[in-house]
């Protein structure tokens, strides 16, 4: 009976059943989880991944995300605590204003922005002799491009030869006429695909393209019904309050840097180099997302002014796996203007898409360098390298990097490329004004 019982307990689940006079007897007859009422007590595990393993395809990490951001709220308010304590309140409206002054209320740079109207003008008088028969279409062509040229050359010589223009000033007529240089070429080679009646070259028509938030020329744009003043005083609040703010980083967190150097970054060693970018990152990166949003509150301001119906100025570039996506993704506007303008006639032309589209970007970032250097008075081509250094690590790393990890080398390369480039030439030009050699 035992070796039954023994054999039984081999091949069946056994349990001890009681009897109706008390005693207890063997139950061995078969049975599978199943059919067990608590099957899941019985059978409580299965092939599975750790959640953070490559292979569990596992991606709710909101909550990971949510203590992340709170440990940066609190490693960053201790930072301003530690700024504050050791330098006090630094932020001054006075001084952004003394600023803007410019020479006694001169205001050159404003002088050079409506010297701009001639060149506009210039365009529009070469369009109408087009129409008329006046210019043939090649003289015409030619015209515009040397219009482009003395419009390029211009600030560029008002710049360097007047010292009385602030640097503010300086940087806003720069970024200014590069707009509009990419907006008359667009207007001239637009007209030059498709001629227009003598009645469409009109003076509001182009005016109303320069105001517009877009860099791509076209007959008619899609408009909205009607202008809603409650979301032109909302963006007019953004705009107030995201510049306070950038003013209030700049003075408060990026300039006590600048003053404990006290030499050309240039001329420092390898280790304080090191020490002066990693200082700056944090707040740099900062300036640059507020200059981001504040570059949505006044694109969408003046689409909303204008009636301008078209106002996708980015995609999700924060969710860019490439940096070839995040610079697609990130100016829509002048996206656009370069596929159509410059990518699609090389490849007309037969230049291979892989060509058009370096060349698109080396433009792009010679334009970058030139915005920046030319009012700073200084040029080193940093932000240019640095930026062809970005394609040669999405050419060679890219393909290592993929998903989230692709996209966490795009935050890197934002964090530590081109904007602390460009901090670096306004740091030698603070050390320039004050620490003249």
């Amino acid at each position: 009976m035992a070796a039954k019982e023994q054999r039984s307990f081999s091949v069946s689940s056994i349990s001890q059943l009681p009897e109706e006079d008390g005693s207890y007897y063997w139950d061995t007859s078969p049975f599978t989880a199943e059919s067990h009422a608590d099957k899941d007590m019985l059978c409580c595990h299965s092939v599975q991944d750790s959640l953070l393993s490559s292979d569990s395809r596992f991606t709710a990490y909101r909550g990971v995300l949510n203590w992340i951001i709170i440990l940066l709220i609190l490693t960053h308010a201790h930072f301003f605590l530690e700024n504050f304590i050791q330098h006090g309140f630094l932020v001054d409206l006075r001084k952004v204003l003394e600023h803007l002054i410019e020479d006694n209320y001169s205001w050159p740079s404003i002088h050079l922005l409506l010297a701009a109207n001639m060149f506009v003008l210039g365009a529009l008088l070469l369009e109408k002799y087009q129409e008329n028969g006046t210019l043939s279409l090649s003289k015409g062509h030619c015209l515009h491009l040397g219009n482009l040229g003395l419009m390029t050359l211009f600030p560029v010589i008002i710049i360097l030869n007047n010292q009385s223009i602030s640097t503010g000033g300086a940087l806003f007529c720069t970024w200014t006429y590069s707009i509009l240089g990419l907006k008359l070429y667009s207007y001239q080679e637009t007209n030059r695909w498709y001629r227009l009646g003598p009645a469409s070259v009109l003076v509001w028509d182009l005016y109303y393209f320069l105001l517009a938030p877009t860099l791509c020329y076209q007959r008619e744009y899609p408009h909205t019904p009607r202008i809603r003043i409650n979301k032109v005083l909302q963006r007019m609040l953004e705009m107030v309050i995201l510049a306070q703010i950038m003013v209030g980083i700049v003075q408060q967190w990026i300039e006590p840097i600048f003053q404990r150097s006290e030499n050309y970054f240039s001329r420092m060693d390898i280790t304080t180099r090191v020490e002066q970018l990693v200082g700056l990152a944090a707040p740099v990166h900062f300036l640059c997302l507020l200059f981001f949003f504040l570059l949505h509150s006044y694109l969408n301001f003046s689409a909303e002014l204008l009636c301008f119906g078209d106002r996708h100025f980015y995609r999700d570039w924060w969710n860019a796996t490439t940096l070839k996506t995040f610079w697609k993704n990130w100016n829509v506007p002048l996206e656009k203007w370069s596929h159509r303008h410059i990518y699609t006639p090389l490849v007309e032309k037969g230049v291979s898409p892989l060509k058009a589209e370096l060349l698109v970007f080396l433009m792009s970032a010679a334009l970058c360098e030139c915005v920046v250097a030319l009012p700073l008075h200084n040029c080193h081509l940093w932000i240019f390298l640095v930026m062809v250094f970005e394609l040669l690590v999405d050419i060679f790393l890219g393909r290592y990097f993929r998903g989230n990890y692709g996209n966490g080398l795009v935050w890197l390369c934002l964090l530590l490329g081109p904007p602390l480039a460009v901090m670096t030439y306004f740091h030698d030009h603070y050390i320039s004004l004050h620490h003249p050699c």
